[in-house]
């Protein structure tokens, strides 16, 4: 070969590194959306209205910006921590590893809460006041090695810890203890016992870090089957744990992810409800019975499905309809998703509920 001519090996692997490094890295995706616009398509006992949906979307826009809804909104909740440190991505991820069904049949003054600063909570605050009563006891009940240690992180300090001032326990009990026990295990074998690992591995993309929840936590594996399609992805917790570590930091620091857009709302009891009572969603008349009836419904059942799945859907619609009229509005779905889950507690509280909310036990909501 003389010195004209080009070395071949040198210039396929020229050409390789070249061709590497304009490749783009591969976007993350966590494919709720396309399974919620599945669910849409073909559902049967769920229906959206859509110019109740538009109308909707208006009303939540001006609401919105009236009450100036957004990240701030998360931290000035009274229980929620105000720490921008680790502290606050640990007791967020223990929250929501156990944010899961605490409805109740019995009455207000009898139903599970907890006591704590003076002050009976119930619901999703039930949970969080727990927890913060356990750390001010100096219980670590944030800590992944605390929840291994089955020595200290007994069921009987647990139970202590989700002590009720009602004679209704917290409901599934056990299932809340398999998911501590999970998760510090899967910390301890993956992430070096720190939940912020995972955050780091995720590399400022939302979208990854549900990804990392959904298949190394399978308590967060929130996936169904409806009809021909054999994975639809809800994925509510392993979201909402994205978007409380995004609203808790507002965007920064440890909340800093670059398509935080890409989460949708969390299909959980409320949102379907609200919608529902907004006129968006509409029920065929068997399921509306066995809402109304409070008749409990299995996870993943077809009407649960079609409920979670067009709830999400709907809220993308209204997401969509708000951007058209105001480009400039810095709006997601998880921010109307708070908004509106707060909005509908708030017509509990006053007994406005024109509609009761469905009900499952699931770990997954």
């Amino acid at each position: 070969m003389s010195d004209d001519e080009a070395d071949p090996e040198l210039l396929d692997f020229l050409r390789q590194h070249f061709a590497k490094a304009a490749a783009p890295e591969p976007v993350a995706d966590i494919h709720v959306l396309e399974g919620a616009e599945y669910v849409y398509d073909n559902a049967v006992d769920v229906a959206l209205d859509m110019r109740s949906t538009k109308a909707a979307a208006a009303m939540i826009s001006e609401q919105m910006q009236k009450k100036e809804y957004s990240t701030k909104t998360w931290a000035s909740h009274e229980l929620h921590p105000k720490a921008k440190d680790e502290s606050t991505v640990n007791f967020i991820f223990t929250m929501d590893l156990l944010n899961f069904s605490f409805w109740s049949e019995k009455g207000e003054d009898e139903r599970f809460a907890i006591e704590y600063k003076d002050r009976k909570w119930t619901g999703y605050w039930s949970l969080v006041a727990a927890l913060q009563r356990a750390l001010d006891e100096d219980i670590p009940i944030t800590s992944s090695d605390f929840w291994q240690n089955e020595d200290e992180c007994t069921e009987e300090v647990l139970k202590h810890v989700f002590r009720s001032c009602t004679q209704e326990e917290i409901p599934m009990f056990k299932e809340r203890m398999a998911c501590l026990r999970e998760a510090g295990q899967v910390l301890y074998e993956k992430y070096q016992c720190s939940f912020t690992n995972c955050i780091v591995a995720a590399n400022n993309s939302a979208a990854a870090l549900v990804n990392i929840l959904a298949t190394d936590f399978p308590c967060f594996n929130d996936v169904v089957r409806f009809e021909n399609r054999k994975s639809v992805r809800l994925l509510k917790r392993a979201q909402i744990c994205v978007a409380d570590i995004w609203a808790a930091f507002e965007g920064e620091d440890f909340g800093k992810f670059d398509d935080i857009d890409k989460i949708t709302m969390f299909a959980d009891y409320r949102v379907p409800q609200i919608l529902n009572t907004l006129g968006c969603l509409w029920y065929s008349p068997q399921l509306e019975n066995a809402v109304r009836g409070k008749k409990l419904i299995e996870s993943g059942h077809s009407w649960e499905i079609q409920m979670r799945g067009c709830s999400i859907w709907c809220v993308e619609l209204i997401r969509r309809e708000i951007l058209r009229n105001h480009p400039d509005t810095k709006i997601n779905a998880i921010l109307i998703d708070f908004f509106l889950y707060d909005t509908m507690k708030e017509m509990e509280k006053a007994g406005q509920e024109p509609i009761p909310h469905h009900r499952t036990r699931s770990i997954w909501y």
